[in-house]
């Protein structure tokens, strides 16, 4: 799954990368966490748009969000089928602007479990384009919001060491007919997402610190060594971590 995130390279990597022609200047981000605003990137026509969004996403169809589940993620393997994605699979795809992610690792059972989170990263240190689905829900006083949520697979062989799923990961090549939502159906957009090859990551342990949603702080990027312990499970998610679902029972954030 795909609970948290950062983005810490300038806005202008960014727009070269993806080919916007918008001129965002967004603050680097250490620590992103679901219901935030983050920014992502669609097509248009031919032109590619920055946008930012609400992290969890609402379907045009939902009536009151206060009675929807935290979509943050959807998997892969049922977008063709769940009524949340399949409008947004076909009409609106999106890229997460990222730089990595964290995953924890968990060991041990009961009350002595631990959960050591780390920093997932590309190796050659490029932007990490998240495959996305966004939509536009419109509420009744008229009130417009844009959500979004990141498309998951199977963990790859470097994930599956840290957990049994990660985010679809596009190459540069594969950005193009991803959101090009006219051109590429929604079966051929869907074999898109799978599991990166292993070389594209490297897997960095970092401070338990990451795991307060409420700390930002560029050393939160920081790897620190292999033996550091992990928070405890009472520790290892943030306080006010909300109740989250991909409509696929993924339950937990992580």
């Amino acid at each position: 799954m795909c609970g948290r995130f950062f983005i810490a390279q300038a806005p202008e990597i960014f727009r070269a990368f993806y080919g916007y022609a918008d001129l965002p200047n967004f603050p680097p981000r250490y620590n992103v966490a679901p219901t935030q605003p983050v920014p992502v990137v669609l097509a248009e026509g031919e032109r590619r748009q920055f946008r930012l969004v609400r992290w969890g996403l609402w379907p045009s169809w939902v009536k009151d969000p206060k009675d929807f589940p935290l979509v943050i993620n959807a998997r892969a393997e049922t977008l063709r089928e769940k009524p949340t994605f399949r409008g947004a699979l076909r009409h609106r795809r999106c890229v997460f602007l990222a730089d990595g992610f964290y995953e924890w690792r968990r060991e041990g059972k009961g009350r002595s479990a631990t959960k050591t989170p780390f920093m997932i990263r590309r190796a050659d240190r490029a932007p990490m384009a998240l495959a996305g689905l966004w939509e536009n829900w419109l509420g009744a006083d008229g009130s417009e919001v844009d959500t979004a949520a990141i498309v998951t697979t199977d963990a790859n062989g470097t994930m599956a060491a840290v957990h049994d799923r990660m985010p679809a990961i596009l190459s540069p090549e594969q950005v193009e007919p991803w959101l090009d939502t006219r051109g590429v159906e929604p079966d051929a957009a869907v074999t898109l997402c799978r599991p990166c090859p292993d070389e594209w990551l490297t897997l960095d342990p970092v401070s338990s610190r990451v795991n307060n949603a409420r700390i930002d702080a560029p050393d939160l990027i920081e790897p620190v060594g292999a033996s550091q312990p992990g928070g405890t499970e009472q520790d290892a998610a943030p306080a006010e971590r909300p109740r989250s679902s991909d409509e696929d029972d993924q339950g937990d954030l992580f």
